[in-house]
This record gives structure tokens, C-alpha cells and sequence, in this order.
């Protein structure tokens, strides 16, 4: 039996030589060597290129590295009958909890506000409410959402989380669905920081956009972690220029690398990191792909597997 990874060339050699010493019964092969497409039962992939996986003729799962798995379903050539295993792991809700914790801090204690300032040199004391009087939504209660929204829910924050069924978290007001009363725009309404950690499908796709926008009150902030499918680039940047929007932080994009010519890296409101919010790499995620792995071969239940129906 054969795996076959594909990632990007700069840690391919590092997952191949981590997931072998998992997985010492299969043969591990890179993407562009695979050897006879035959041996491949198991494919786990980041991107992989529209009409790849249907060339192994006897694959049996894919392994998507990562908890979303958007960029598998975007092949138009997708074999249908093949299970598809999301990657999840305490790893993965630590850096995600980490950096969603470190930019709802920043914006909530006006950090770029005093780094401006001392560009400027100048002495800026500003009065921040406290952290109960902050009100902090997130859009997406899954694993990442829910862990990210009880560690802000822990630091004293006004916590509030919307997703498509109600959810019973401790700490934390739910909203559901599209009802008046506790739906999406009870819940905007009443969002000064927004933080999307939504999965990618084709309801969510382009949710970030300008009739969104309108619904949060004048200056509430972006926070994007999840997929830059979700985020209308053009609404955005209407939207921080009329200061219905006061800042965002994107963390991912329609196209990456971001272009070096993108309105987003030079705006004054804007913060670009490169997609490391919660940055899965062979040590964190091997182990978690590998425990997957043996469970599906054996015949166990696989938590991650994913419900095609509802996209994730």
C-alpha cells in the first residue's frame, strides 16, 4: 500500500520523511513522484491541481491538510465515492485560540492607534473600556470557533458566536440561522469585533460583503481567519474607506501569495498576515493525519470525516 502527500516544495521533504516514520507500514511518496498510480490508496493533500486525484485509480480516502476542505471539493474532477478526512488536532485550536486572542487584544486595546503614535513620537493615553463591555462575534462555532470563542469568553469579553444550529457554550450568547429575534443580524448588530472562522461552502462563500458590513455598528473590526472566499475585497475596502468598517486583519486571501500589488498591503487600516493563524506542519498535524489514517484502514469511526452534504 502506498500514500501519496502533496504540499508546497518548501516542507515536502520534511512531511514525507515525518509521515514515514508514522506510518512505517506504508510507502510514502511525494505528489510528483508517486511511482505506479496503482499503489496510491491514500492521498493527503493541500491544493492539490484540478484532475490529480482522480489519476489514482484505487485511492480510498483523501486526507485534507487542514481542518477545511474547500480547496479538495474545488476540483471540478473530484472522484465523488472517495471519503474525505478533514485534519483537526489540539495543535491546531492552540494557534488558532493564540492568534484570534492576540488580534481581538490588539484591536480592543487600540494597539495600532499607539504604534501611530509613536511614529509620530508622540505621548497617547487612550481610556479602553473593560474587557466585559467589548462585544466580540464570532462566525463559526466548530472546533476552532468554539475553543477560540470560550478563551475570549475567559478574558472577560462580551462573547457571541453564530452559526447555522444553536450551540451551548459556556460564556457565550448563541445566534442561529437568519431569524429576527436571535439570527445573523440580531447578532451584527451587536458585534464591535468580528471574527470569521466560518467554513468555506457555497452558502458562506462572499458572506463578508457590503450588505453585511452595514449591519455592524459604524467602526466595528475584521478579523478573517478562515478563507478568503468569504471576504468580497472590494466591499472591504469600500467600507474602511466610508469608516463603516474601522480596521481589518486578513489572514487569507482569494489568491495566495497575495499579490505584491494589492491595495491590501499599503492600507493604513488594513493588517496582512500570511496565512499563519494556525499553520499545520508535519510534527502537529502528521500525528493527528496518521491517527486518521489507521482509524479509517481499520475499519474504526474517524471523527474528521467529512459530511459532503453540509460541506465540512
Amino acid at each position: 500500500m502506498a500514500l501519496v502527500i502533496r504540499v508546497g516544495p518548501a516542507r515536502e521533504k520534511w512531511w514525507q520523511e515525518h509521515m514515514q516514520s508514522l506510518l512505517p507500514e506504508i510507502d510514502c511518496r511525494l505528489w510528483d513522484d508517486p511511482g505506479n498510480p496503482d499503489d496510491i490508496e491514500i492521498a493527503v493533500v493541500w491544493k492539490p491541481p484540478a484532475g490529480g486525484l482522480k489519476c489514482f485509480p484505487n485511492l480510498r480516502a483523501i486526507v485534507s491538510i487542514g481542518a477545511g476542505i474547500d480547496h479538495v471539493l474545488a476540483d471540478p474532477e473530484l472522484p465523488k465515492h472517495v471519503p474525505i478526512i478533514r485534519t483537526t488536532g489540539e495543535d491546531l485550536k492552540i494557534r488558532m485560540r493564540e492568534y484570534v486572542v492576540l488580534h481581538v487584544l490588539r484591536l480592543h486595546r487600540r494597539l495600532p492607534e499607539i504604534e501611530s503614535a509613536q511614529e509620530r513620537r508622540e505621548w497617547l493615553q487612550l481610556v479602553n473600556p473593560p474587557a466585559y463591555e467589548r462585544r466580540v462575534g464570532l462566525m463559526g462555532l466548530g472546533d476552532l470557533g468554539a475553543d477560540c470563542a470560550k478563551a475570549l469568553a475567559a478574558l472577560g469579553f462580551d462573547v457571541a458566536g453564530w452559526s447555522r444550529r444553536p450551540k451551548m457554550i459556556d460564556g457565550v450568547k448563541s445566534f442561529a440561522g437568519q431569524e429576527a429575534q436571535n439570527g445573523l443580524s440580531a447578532f451584527l448588530n451587536r458585534t464591535e469585533i468580528l471574527v470569521c472562522l466560518l467554513p468555506l461552502t457555497p452558502a458562506t462563500a462572499g458572506i463578508l460583503n457590503a450588505e453585511l458590513f452595514s449591519r455592524l455598528p459604524k467602526g466595528a473590526s475584521i478579523i478573517n481567519a478562515a478563507r478568503g472566499g468569504h471576504l468580497v475585497d472590494d466591499d472591504l475596502l469600500e467600507a474602511l474607506g466610508t469608516g463603516q468598517i474601522g480596521s481589518a486583519t486578513l489572514d487569507v486571501f482569494h489568491n495566495e501569495p497575495l499579490s505584491a500589488d494589492h491595495s491590501f498591503w499599503d492600507h493604513p487600516k488594513v493588517l496582512v498576515t500570511p496565512h499563519v493563524a494556525s499553520l499545520i506542519d508535519p510534527v502537529a498535524g502528521g500525528k493527528a493525519i496518521a491517527a486518521n489514517i489507521r482509524r479509517f484502514l481499520e475499519g474504526e469511526p474517524v471523527p474528521d470525516l467529512v459530511d459532503l452534504e453540509q460541506g465540512y
